[in-house]
């Protein structure tokens, strides 16, 4: 019971800090290796792992690391989080004789987009966001980028025609 109890307080001396590199130090990473996957320097590594031999009363960097891999079983558990979970759906029975009648609207991509699903069966036309779809064929592409461009000039030559006006209106 005593050793659990030197347990519990060399594992709350430990920073989050040497945290982090005693568990880099269980993957056998390198402290070089530590530094870049942390973002710190070398010297840094070093130091705290150091430090956490100190903690830890280890020798050396590899008894330090089994050291720290039994506290670690014991001390850092996950917390336990109940999910609340909805009441599954309860399934009414239909109200029809034969089932759901036939003109109920399916839910499908094809229908929601407008396309014909069944022979003789059409909907409305593809939406504007079907257009600019990043699969669409190259005759597609260059038609918008024409129609883009025609929108563009007619801009352009607009405002050509009130600056034209503009400075016809300011020289007289």
């Amino acid at each position: 019971m005593q050793q659990m109890g030197n347990d519990a307080a060399l594992w709350a001396r430990l920073s989050d800090k040497q945290r982090a590199c005693l568990d880099l130090l269980l993957e056998r990473r390198t402290s070089k290796q530590m530094a870049r996957m942390l973002g710190i320097s070398k010297p840094t590594v070093d130091q705290r792992i150091a430090a956490a031999r100190v903690i830890l009363g280890a020798d050396d960097r590899d008894e330090a690391a089994r050291i720290y891999g039994r506290l670690k079983s014991i001390y850092d558990q996950g917390i336990y989080d109940p999910v609340q979970l909805p009441d599954p759906p309860k399934f009414v029975p239909s109200d029809f004789p034969d089932g759901d009648p036939a003109n109920v609207v399916m839910l499908s991509d094809a229908r929601a987009r407008g396309f014909e699903t069944e022979p003789g069966v059409r909907g409305l036309s593809p939406s504007s966001r079907d257009l600019w779809r990043h699969d669409s064929s190259l005759r597609v592409r260059i038609m918008i980028m024409a129609a883009m461009l025609a929108v563009l000039l007619v801009i352009l030559l607009a405002g050509l025609g009130i600056a034209q006006a503009l400075t016809e209106l300011i020289a007289n």
